[in-house]
């Protein structure tokens, strides 16, 4: 087991699962406007970067994994012009933002919602072109198993992109990252959001998530091919590419 796994917010027992869901249900109001003002809006960057990765494959059905307030998948609808994509989430409060957002924008002939255990996803195995997430898969109870239900939904031939906040790994970079990201976002999160835990939890699973080569080998393992990786400013975060 990978230690971000063994990470809960709050610091309670019970299922990780139902403790990630009751914590993005508690942040889901301000989870976009926190988003954009920690990461000075280049979180916007990392997801148009991603997402152009899969323009030259033209996938017409696609599956946003961890959706929160559907931030990636409107980026992709918007960029990809696919038929219809699913953006499928634990947390009911995130989603319930990312309909009203799909709604304004008048994307919701393209965009659906469903709630999903990312461990036990309901769709039929090789039902999707492609499969995204954004910032999510760090949450996952089980790592692996998640992967692999990634890959088994995917058709053979389909891609896989992935972007995930991880820790730089160069002078002096990564030591400023972790003053910042142990001081001032905890910080700045707990006057905004009142949920100042939520944020440390987030920044320890940031630092205790598996990156760059390794996880290669676990992306191979879940049934993965032509694996990729390319580290975004500066390492803070990273895009992993990926082939079923």
């Amino acid at each position: 087991m990978y230690r971000q796994e063994k990470i809960k917010p709050y610091g309670e027992d019970g299922e990780k699962g139902q403790v990630v869901e009751r914590m993005f249900d508690n942040i889901a109001t301000n989870y976009d406007k926190l988003n954009h003002r920690l990461s000075w809006n280049i979180d916007k960057g990392w997801r148009r970067k991603a997402i152009g990765q899969l323009e030259q494959f033209h996938p017409q059905t696609m599956l946003d994994v961890a959706t929160g307030t559907g931030d990636f998948a409107i980026l992709a609808a918007k960029m990809l012009k696919p038929q219809h994509i699913v953006g499928a989430d634990i947390s009911e409060g995130m989603m319930a933002i990312g309909k009203e957002k799909v709604a304004n924008l008048h994307l919701d002939q393209t965009i659906s919602f469903r709630k999903e255990d990312s461990l036990n996803m309901s769709f039929a195995d090789e039902t999707f072109d492609a499969v995204t997430a954004a910032f999510g898969i760090r949450n996952f109870q089980d790592l692996d198993r998640g992967l692999s239900e990634m890959c088994r939904v995917l058709k053979y031939g389909g891609h896989l992109s992935i972007v995930e906040l991880t820790t730089p790994v160069h002078f002096p970079i990564k030591q400023l990252f972790r003053v910042y990201s142990h001081t001032f976002l905890p910080t700045y999160a707990s006057l905004i959001s009142k949920d100042k835990a939520a944020y440390e939890y987030l920044t320890d699973t940031i630092e205790a998530f598996p990156q760059g080569e390794q996880m290669m080998i676990i992306l191979q393992r879940a049934g993965f091919r032509k694996t990729y990786f390319k580290r975004l400013t500066f390492g803070i975060c990273t895009l992993y590419l990926a082939e079923k």
